[in-house]
């Protein structure tokens, strides 16, 4: 009975000996296989799991759009408030896949993204075949950019206008004012100065935006230093732009804003937007978690959109006006235009006023970024933009009427995406289910080689008694006692 127990208890400390080494492994070698595996499979090679979603994003992207209907446009001319009426969301399946892949000895890896929309009446307010009185773009802006020209000639383009039958506010469709409509007078300025706007036979407001590239961006593929995956190197072949007036201004820093480098810190995260020709940096706002993916929310700051008086690093965006706006004239063809949050959200409380029916609300209205911290890889996301113009009378011009000063809305938009299904179900296995499976083995294992020699040890204790002179040793030490001098002998 004795040499059963005995037996037992040495059986019970070799297996809590084995439990305490695995729990060594598993804590030691966990995390580095865990990171060794992060860092293989998020460079952009083509053997890694992320590159195929890299090429060809697997995640559902929607382009929402929402235009502000003009409602008083003859009151407006006469110099009253505008009032508009926000109409839609008009929702946009949109496709994102690169081409012309090319890998450099550089560490570095070139490529053209391309978008495709597809209209979703299904998920839409209304139709593209609705029609919406707007301002005239074309027009309006043309007579700021003109309002500086001597007089009788401003006239003699008021007339001009006049026999195109130009008028401050048109009456289109949705699907016109977006993806273009025939205009004479865009007809009129590419035949008198041939180049000087990008437009072709019809203008719109996103006719350059479907179909087409975002220009040719070249990244880190992280081969040789992880940190540096996804980070911009060039972007059609420059380090840097030269739309603003400060070199700071003119840096372009971070991602192209598709992925970041893995194990990021909850700072602050940054990425070039070709669409707002300049480098936006968010910063982190808390933790969470997306459908089980534990995450990082980067959101914008409010000096993002910030003026140079407000923001003295913002200076080179200048020249400014109301804080929560952002000139982007000097690379949109010195138009007047402008960019901003849904419904001037974060902006000058002055422009919320100047323009009746805006009700900017953080809900609605602010941009955020869930990224999971491991990989750098975005889980959730929703980047909001707002497109405004300055528009007011200019003396010469009869068609701006006594039209008031005022940044004007024009629409705003929402890129939403979120990963889902399979390759959710992958991230989550892969990425969080069995790190955390073997988070928690390790501590189990420990957990159960304590119990174990804990449990050996007692077993061998109640063994041992005073011995006698016939049974010098313990029934446990039977043999190993009698290789060994007695002291009882």
């Amino acid at each position: 009975m004795a040499g059963a127990r005995c037996r037992t208890a040495v059986g019970l400390g070799v297996v809590g000996a084995v439990c305490l080494l695995l729990a060594g492994c598993l804590l030691l070698a966990g995390p580095v296989i865990i990171k060794e595996q992060v860092l293989k499979n998020v460079r952009i090679d083509p053997s890694s799991i992320s590159f195929n979603m890299w090429r060809d994003i697997p995640v559902p992207f929607y382009l929402t759009v929402n235009l502000f209907e003009v409602q008083n446009p003859q009151e407006v001319l006469q110099g009253a408030k505008p009032k508009v009426n926000q109409r839609g969301p008009y929702v946009y399946r949109e496709f994102k896949y690169k081409t012309n892949i090319t890998f450099h000895d550089n560490d570095t890896v070139s490529y053209l993204e391309y978008r495709q929309l597809f209209f979703r009446p299904d998920l839409s307010n209304g139709t593209e075949d609705e029609y919406i009185v707007m301002p005239n773009i074309l027009m309006l802006g043309a007579a700021v950019m003109m309002e500086n020209l001597p007089s009788f000639v401003k006239l003699l383009l008021s007339g001009a206008l006049a026999g195109l039958k130009q008028e401050a506010f048109i009456n289109r469709t949705v699907g016109e004012i977006l993806w273009g409509y025939e205009d004479p007078l865009l007809d009129t300025i590419n035949a008198l100065v041939p180049g000087l706007i990008p437009y072709k036979g019809k203008f719109g407001i996103f006719v350059e935006f479907n179909n087409t590239n975002s220009g040719l961006f070249t990244v880190n593929t992280g081969m040789k230093n992880i940190s540096q995956v996804h980070m911009v190197d060039s972007w059609n072949g420059l380090k840097k732009v030269n739309y603003w007036r400060s070199n700071e201004c003119n840096m372009i820093n971070g991602t192209a804003g598709e992925m970041w480098p893995p194990y990021m810190s909850p700072t602050s995260l940054e990425f070039y937007s070709p669409d707002a020709c300049r480098s936006m940096t968010l910063v982190y706002e808390q933790s969470g978690e997306f459908k089980g993916v534990p995450t990082y929310r980067f959101v914008a700051p409010k000096t993002l959109f910030a003026n140079g008086t407000d923001y003295p690093p913002n200076e080179g965006f200048c020249p400014c006006r109301q804080s929560g706006i952002q000139n982007v004239s000097s690379c949109r063809l010195n138009a007047p235009m402008f960019i901003s949050h849904p419904h001037f959200y974060n902006a000058d409380p002055s422009l919320v006023d100047a323009v009746e029916g805006l009700h900017p609300s953080r809900e609605e209205h602010a941009l955020f970024l869930d990224v999971h911290p491991m990989t750098g890889i975005p889980m959730n996301c929703s980047i909001k933009l707002q497109l405004n113009q300055y528009m007011k009378q200019v003396s010469g011009i009869l068609q701006t009427g006594k039209i008031q000063p005022v940044v004007m809305p024009l629409l705003w938009f929402a890129e939403s995406g979120y990963i889902d299904g399979s390759v959710l179900s992958q991230f989550y296995t892969n990425l969080v289910l069995i790190p955390s499976i073997l988070d928690y083995l390790q501590y189990i294992f420990l957990g159960l080689s304590v119990l174990l020699i804990i449990s050996a040890a007692l077993m061998m204790m109640s063994q041992v008694s005073v011995p006698s002179i016939k049974e010098p040793y313990p029934p446990c030490w039977k043999g190993v006692g009698e290789k060994l001098p007695s002291v009882f002998t």
